[in-house]
């Protein structure tokens, strides 16, 4: 049986907005599977990122291997740094590589409108860039200091990651998880 390729118009991604390795990892839902396993999930999932990478014209499955290869190493060395372990040297090893494989240099443009510009530019195949991007994105959140504040969400069920704006957030979105335990709390106390 064959999953139904997201529909680029809705995109199925439950939470986005937090820091970009984050909305990697949270791409693998509990109960949902991988909303990036192919092309079609990744494309509808940079289209959400827009703005926060760089353009990637038509994913194909070097694309999908490449950002698979960085959130299995992301978040190996996420669930280490949020106890405040060392992660893995696999992980790190493999961030690093994917780092490597398309360094940033700034290449300086004129435009009349903005002037002079220095915007970051990678050299490489799309997957290799897209994969460096992804990287440098799970090394910021890693070398964050509030890396360790870095939750899992309290719903029953959800596997989702946040970095909580406010110290009592308990949910990746208080409007279903929340919205779900409230429920739950509702009904155990009016049980006939």
């Amino acid at each position: 049986m064959t999953a139904n390729p997201p529909d680029p118009a809705n995109p199925p991604f439950p939470l986005t907005g937090e820091p970009l390795a984050l909305d990697l990892l949270n791409t693998r839902p509990a109960g949902t599977g991988d909303l990036i396993a192919g092309p079609e999930g990744l494309a509808a999932w940079l289209a959400v990122q827009e703005g926060r990478l760089a353009p990637v014209a038509k994913p194909g499955p070097a694309e999908v291997a490449a950002v698979h290869a960085v959130r299995e190493a992301a978040g190996a060395a996420l669930t280490a740094a949020r106890r405040g372990e060392r992660p893995p040297a696999g992980a790190l090893r493999a961030l690093n590589e994917a780092s490597a494989g398309a360094p940033a240099h700034r290449e300086l443009a004129w435009t009349p409108e903005a002037g002079l510009t220095a915007a970051p530019h990678r050299t490489g195949t799309p997957a290799r860039r897209l994969a460096a991007e992804l990287a440098d994105a799970a090394a910021e959140l890693l070398t964050d200091p509030r890396v360790r504040d870095v939750r899992q969400c309290e719903g029953a069920d959800c596997v989702l990651l946040f970095l909580p704006a406010h110290p009592r957030r308990r949910w990746c979105v208080a409007s279903t998880c929340g919205n779900r335990a409230r429920v739950a709390r509702y009904y155990a106390r009016h049980k006939p």
